[in-house]
């Protein structure tokens, strides 16, 4: 099938595939929108059923972020790397290089940073190939998977308070799916927070390691989103929210750190039906990105966080113009990025 044919093909700006038989690299690099500036997003490495799948995630990914950033109101634009690899078994110092000479190629246009499967150390060596790498500390800024977890809490506080009416989340039980780098982090907010927690991960000693230090109740990876909570956090891989799922679940909240949540669009308007408020994916998890955006010689912590605690005020923009206009959370988030990035900055 051609790319532009395929289902999730949304007039992306570029699409490549690189390959370098020595070092085992098979990549696609997707740059969706570039009118606000250059393309930012993370390298996922994924052993992919096949090529199809990765070009998939990668034009799904790159156009999320495209939003994520101009929700966040950044001057960025959204891009996504993939590369078919298993990273506990084929991830090399020649994969990671390869990978950097393939970001070189595209001259700027995409910035690669940290996602599944890829780590703050395999950037730094991607790095000695490109100069295009964010989230670094040789960029002047901090692993973003912490910035990323701060803004999924505030984006939990303001869903919270839409539905309880408080953004307190003392009491409140938090079925956590995917215990990685975001999952820790914001396992550790919201046990400070005073909220119950309920976690499953396909990695047993992540989720042994939560009911260690937070006294977590673990799950099984299949019943996570049908356990009796008040928020549902995916914060794993995509595609969570779907036909099978949706009815199954038992929360008032989905809110989590995951990248494309919903299998189809048309999910968003199925949670609104049942009586799910949905924080759509791009708006919650920009933590990440905002941070990344912050970075440099000069850059501030205490300005980066206080800007990815503005995500708390954008979902409850979303989650009124949603209400005002009995549309999905999903499409009123869509609405607003789409007013701030749909023309070509000056």
């Amino acid at each position: 099938m051609s790319v532009f044919q395929q289902p999730d093909f949304d007039d992306h700006e570029h699409v490549a595939f690189f390959s370098d038989q020595a070092a085992g690299l098979k990549c696609v690099i997707a740059v969706h929108n570039t009118n606000l500036g250059p393309a930012l997003g993370g390298l996922r490495i994924w052993p992919y059923a096949d090529e199809d799948a990765a070009l998939t995630d990668a034009l799904r990914l790159s156009r999320g972020m495209t939003y994520k950033s101009a929700l966040a109101g950044l001057s960025l634009g959204g891009g996504k790397a993939v590369v078919i690899a298993d990273p506990r078994r084929d991830k090399t110092e020649d994969l990671l290089r390869a990978f950097g000479r393939a970001v070189d190629r595209l001259a700027g246009k995409y910035i690669t940073a940290e996602d599944v499967g890829s780590t703050v150390a395999d950037l730094q060596t991607v790095r000695r190939e490109t100069e295009f790498v964010a989230g670094i500390p040789d960029s002047g800024g901090e692993d973003p998977s912490s910035a990323t977890a701060y803004g999924v809490y505030r984006g939990i506080k303001a869903a919270a308070r839409h539905v309880f009416g408080s953004d307190s989340l003392y009491g409140l039980t938090v079925a956590l799916q995917g215990a990685g780098n975001v999952g820790r982090h914001l396992a550790e907010l919201l046990h400070e927070a005073k909220a119950n927690l309920i976690v499953a991960d396909i990695n047993p000693a992540a989720v042994a390691d939560l009911v260690q230090r937070f006294g977590a109740t673990a799950i099984s990876t299949d019943k996570i989103h049908m356990t009796c909570a008040e928020v549902f956090a995916p914060c794993a891989l995509g595609a969570s929210l779907n036909d099978q799922t949706i009815p199954e679940l038992r929360a008032r909240i989905v809110a989590g750190s995951a990248n494309n949540q919903l299998a189809e669009a048309r999910h968003g308007a199925m949670l609104r039906e049942h009586g799910i408020l949905y924080a759509p994916d791009y708006a919650i998890n920009a933590g990440g990105v905002i941070n990344i955006a912050h970075e440099g010689p000069g850059y501030d912590r205490q300005a980066a966080f206080a800007h990815v605690g503005r995500i708390q005020d954008t979902l409850a923009q979303i989650f009124e113009l949603s209400d005002r206009e009995g549309i999905a959370t999903s499409a009123a988030a869509d609405r607003l990025a789409e007013d701030r990035f749909m023309t070509k900055a000056a």
